[in-house]
């Protein structure tokens, strides 16, 4: 009798090991490791996008000063990206190989029905001001609940920085729906519930940089740069990620998008939010009202800038000064959910 019960004792756990497992397995985040710890790659199935694509017909912003197309460096890191993958067993999805058109909804597909364990894009960034030079990644949606997105996020914004900057340049990580106010990026949008980030390596609009991304060995650091944040990412507990406006509901704060943020416009950031620190600490409500607006300017026409959390952060603080303390909410939360720091 006593073997019996052991059995079916037995018997029971395993099965309520199997259940758990299986929850695990089907819920957004956590998963069971694939590989061995000293080789947290291996088996994993990593979708690489490389952003954009035969865009030089249509897309006139995404190009150098010298003529460098955006397209062109995406895909040559992530070809590169591609092989040291599969070099730690991996395997790799690629969106594309070579330059072609690719349909946004085609691209979060393939990382959804092949089950992807991390979905990669891999872009570069310009602005009006040719003076900017630093990383940004996205991550979808607020920052709270799309907790895998954000680890994957920090360790790669904070990687790219020490492979191409140095210590003192400021990485980004911010959510896509800064930049994208109504949904945020169509690749990351739709492909929610897999651990992805677009990594904005560095701002081709820089003339220096767009020859330094012309060279191979500056984009093979860069590609080494994303394989050793995967091999730290998988080598962890994934962070779960929540259903989209569970736990935050942020309106849509309007800023300048694509081809806008080449316009004479965004030259005035930096300008604008100087000008907003100076008015704030006069004090007199006059130089308030003034500096809020020069804040929420400075922000719609850079709203990934190295200042744009200050930005909202300063919105808050002088809307509450104000007694609008509905709106400052927002703003700090805003603030919070959309812009996250990393060390």
């Amino acid at each position: 009798m006593v073997d019996v019960v052991s059995e079916n004792l037995r018997l029971g756990l395993v099965r309520l090991a199997v259940v758990v497992l299986i929850a695990l397995v089907g819920c957004h985040g956590v998963r069971p490791p694939a590989g061995q710890v000293d080789n947290p790659l291996e088996g994993r199935v990593i979708c690489v996008d490389p952003g954009h694509g035969a865009t030089a017909e249509t897309d006139h912003f995404r190009v150098g000063p010298g003529g460098e197309r955006e397209e062109w460096i995406n895909l040559r890191v992530a070809l590169l990206l591609k092989g040291m993958l599969e070099e730690r067993g991996a395997r790799v999805l690629m969106t594309r190989t070579e330059d072609v058109q690719v349909d946004l909804s085609d691209r979060a597909s393939l990382a959804v029905e092949n089950h992807a364990d991390v979905f990669v894009s891999i872009h570069h960034n310009a602005t009006a001001d040719p003076e900017v030079n630093f990383p940004i990644v996205y991550f979808h949606g607020a920052a709270s609940e799309n907790r895998a997105g954000v680890a994957l996020g920090k360790i790669l914004a904070r990687n790219l920085r020490d492979a191409l900057f140095d210590e003192a340049t400021l990485a980004c990580l911010i959510s896509d729906r800064a930049i994208f106010p109504e949904k945020g990026a169509n690749v990351l949008r739709n492909s929610y519930g897999i651990p992805g980030v677009i990594g904005e390596a560095s701002f081709f609009s820089n003339a220096d940089e767009e020859q330094r991304l012309k060279r191979p060995e500056a984009n093979r650091a860069e590609a080494e740069a994303y394989v050793a944040t995967l091999e730290e990412f998988f080598s962890a507990e994934i962070p779960p990620i929540a259903e989209k406006g569970t736990l935050v509901d942020l309106p849509p704060f309007a800023v300048l998008e694509g081809g806008e943020r080449m316009e004479d416009e965004a030259l005035s950031w930096r300008r604008l939010f100087d000008e907003g620190l100076d008015l704030m600490k006069t004090g007199d409500r006059g130089s308030l009202v003034e500096a809020l607006d020069l804040f929420t300017r400075s922000v719609r026409v850079f709203p990934d800038s190295p200042v744009a959390r200050q930005c909202h952060e300063h919105r808050a603080e002088i809307l509450e000064a104000l007694g609008n303390e509905a709106a400052a909410e927002v703003a700090a939360l805003r603030a919070r959910e959309h812009y996250v720091g990393v060390e």
